[in-house]
């Protein structure tokens, strides 16, 4: 693969020997390029913007800025709209996993992840597709209901879908795919996939981790909706 195709990934964490590992992984790929490298969450953002990567692998815990602020950062970076953040971190806990995504992050994997794993939720985040396995979405589903401090906010914005709509994001929201989704409704694969596409322009959200954050934020999803 020509380096004009490349994936462009920057590592943001403050362990130099984690860093060396993940760099070590990724430069065996050839469709893969490691652009730099960042100890704090501040240096993390000043290179995103000096190198343009495709996706930024993000440490949660590092200093000066902690990785969700500095996805935050990323993200509302108008300059930075292409960037995918992957959350990376020892810490599987549903509040990191919130946050993470909460902050703009489209994806999260922990640090134990296999090397392959890795390098599969690099590319989908790459070409667009957000990185939540069913199993995190379900969890998150849970951590967000028994917040009940916390009541649903419907949403204006989903007033702009129609009724197939509606049901194809509350599917994305239970963490199906494209593919799954097109067998539970009876539908190809490539017209779920226009559904969502359509859904993401209608609402303005960069990506499908983002749709699974406002499905359940305005409480089209509950847990067991699913059932």
């Amino acid at each position: 693969m020509s380096a004009a195709h490349r994936i462009r990934v920057l590592l943001a964490d403050d362990q130099r020997l984690v860093r060396a590992g993940f760099r070590s992984i990724l430069e065996d790929e050839e469709d893969i390029e490691v652009v730099g490298e960042a100890a704090t969450g501040t240096e993390a953002v000043a290179l995103a913007r000096q190198t343009r990567p495709d996706v930024v692998l993000m440490d949660i815990r590092m200093p000066e800025m902690d990785g969700l602020a500095a996805t935050e950062a990323i993200v509302a970076d108008e300059r930075l709209a292409d960037v995918r953040v992957v959350i990376l971190t020892t810490f599987d806990v549903d509040d990191y996993v919130y946050g993470a995504l909460r902050a703009g992050a489209s994806g999260f994997l922990v640090k134990d992840t296999e090397p392959m794993e890795l390098l599969h939720g690099i590319r989908v985040c790459a070409r667009g597709d957000a990185l939540i396995a069913p199993a995190i979405t379900r969890r998150l589903i849970a951590e967000f209901a028994s917040r009940k401090a916390r009541q649903p906010e419907p949403s204006p914005r989903l007033n702009a879908l129609t009724e197939r709509e509606r049901e194809v994001m509350g599917l994305v929201g239970a963490g199906l795919t494209n593919d799954e989704i097109a067998r539970r409704l009876v539908l190809s694969p490539a017209t779920a996939k226009t559904h969502v596409s359509r859904i993401m322009t209608k609402l303005d959200v960069r990506d499908r981790a983002q749709l699974v954050i406002l499905a359940y934020e305005s409480g089209m999803i509950t847990p067991g909706w699913l059932s």
